[in-house]
C-alpha cells in the first residue's frame, strides 16, 4: 500500500473515532455553571429577567446559574465583556433597547450588534408610557400635542440621559408629531420623576415598570403607551398609533445572546430551555407585575428584530441629528 493512501485511511480513521467524542461532548451540554453577562445594575427590567429566568435554568439544565452584573458605559461595558467572552455557551448575555441604540452614538464600540452575537431568544418588551404633569389641560395625545403647539416654551420632555430609549422615544414623537419640545436630560428615570410631579416638566416618555407606580398613585396622568399594542399593564391607557401616530413603536426590549461563534447545537438547547421557562406561570407573573411583557420565539426571529431595530433607530439617530462620540 502506498504511504499516501495510508495516510488518508488513518486520517478517516481518526475523524471517525472523534465524531462520537464530539457529538457526547455536545450532548453533555451542559457540564458545568452557566453566567448570564447583565449590563446594567441589580434591580432593572433585564436584570430581573435574567434572575426569574437563571432560577429556572438552573433546575431544569442541572447546574448553576450565575447572574454577573457588569454596569457601565451606557451598558457597553458589560456587553463588551461578552463579546469577548469564549462561544462555548457557559457565558451568556441578557441586552436591553440600549444595544440598537449605542452602535449610533459610539464611535469604538469595540464590538457590532449583529456580528459580535448569536441571538438566543427575544425574551422582553417593555413598552413606555406618555406620563403628564397632571394639571395639564390634556387627556389625551392629540390634546397634548396641541397644547405643546400652543405652548412651545413650556413644552419641556424629561429624558433618562443620552441615547436612552426614552430619549430615542421623544425624539420619534417630535418627528411623528411636530410637536415642539425641550430636551431636559437627568440621570435616569428616578432623577427625572420629582420634577415631572411638580410641573417643572410636561412630559416624561418613561418605562411602564418605572413610571407605573406613579400613574396608579394619581401623581401623573398616562395619555398613551408607545408600543403597536396595549399593554397588559395599563390596558385603559390607548397606543399613540390608536391616536393618530401611526406607526409609532418605541420600546426598550431585547433579549438573551451569546458570543459569536457559539456552537448552534448549543445555541438551540439555550432556546428551548429559555423558551420553556418563559412560560411557566410564576415567571409569567413575576415579569408582568413588573410591567414586563414576555416574548419568546427562533433565534431567526430575533435576529430579524435586531435588524430592524437598528434600521429604526439608526434613522432616528440621524434625522434628529444626535452625534456619535
Amino acid at each position: 500500500m502506498q504511504l499516501t493512501s495510508l495516510i488518508k485511511i488513518l486520517a478517516v480513521s481518526a475523524s471517525l473515532a472523534a465524531m462520537p467524542i464530539v457529538a457526547s461532548a455536545e450532548a453533555a451540554y451542559p457540564a458545568r455553571a452557566i453566567k448570564i453577562i447583565v449590563p446594567a445594575p441589580p434591580g432593572g427590567a433585564i436584570d430581573t429577567i435574567a434572575r426569574v429566568v437563571g432560577d429556572k435554568l438552573a433546575v431544569s439544565m442541572g447546574q448553576p446559574v450565575i447572574v454577573d452584573n457588569r454596569p457601565g458605559a451606557s451598558n457597553n461595558l458589560g456587553t463588551d465583556v461578552l463579546a469577548k467572552s469564549a462561544p462555548d455557551g457557559y457565558t451568556i448575555g441578557i441586552v436591553g433597547g440600549s444595544h440598537n441604540i449605542n452602535k449610533f452614538l459610539f464611535r469604538n464600540l469595540g464590538w457590532d450588534p449583529e456580528k459580535s452575537f448569536e441571538p438566543i431568544v427575544y425574551s422582553h418588551e417593555v413598552p413606555l408610557v406618555f406620563a403628564i404633569y397632571p394639571q395639564l389641560p390634556a387627556r389625551t395625545l392629540p390634546e397634548l400635542v396641541a397644547w405643546m403647539k400652543a405652548h412651545p416654551d413650556e413644552a419641556k420632555v424629561a429624558t433618562s440621559g443620552r441615547g436612552s430609549a426614552q430619549e430615542m422615544a421623544a425624539e420619534m414623537f417630535r418627528m411623528a408629531s411636530g410637536a415642539p419640545m425641550l430636551l431636559v436630560p437627568y440621570k435616569g428615570s428616578s432623577a427625572a420623576h420629582p420634577d415631572l410631579l411638580a410641573g417643572r416638566t410636561a412630559l416624561f416618555i418613561d418605562t411602564i415598570s418605572a413610571i407605573q407606580p406613579q400613574v396608579k398613585a394619581g401623581n401623573v396622568r398616562a395619555v398613551a403607551v408607545s408600543t403597536r399594542k396595549r399593554t397588559s399593564s395599563l390596558p385603559d391607557v390607548p397606543t399613540a398609533d390608536e391616536q393618530g401616530l401611526k406607526g409609532y413603536d418605541a420600546n426598550t426590549n431585547g433579549g438573551f445572546l451569546a458570543p459569536a461563534g457559539t456552537p448552534k447545537a448549543v445555541i438551540a438547547k439555550l432556546n428551548a430551555e429559555i423558551n420553556a421557562a418563559l412560560k411557566l406561570p410564576d415567571v409569567r407573573a413575576k415579569l408582568e407585575a413588573a410591567g414586563i411583557e414576555i416574548q419568546g420565539g427562533t433565534p431567526q426571529e430575533y435576529a430579524a428584530l435586531i435588524r430592524s431595530d437598528l434600521a429604526k433607530w439608526g434613522r432616528v439617530v440621524k434625522e434628529a441629528g444626535i452625534q456619535a462620540e
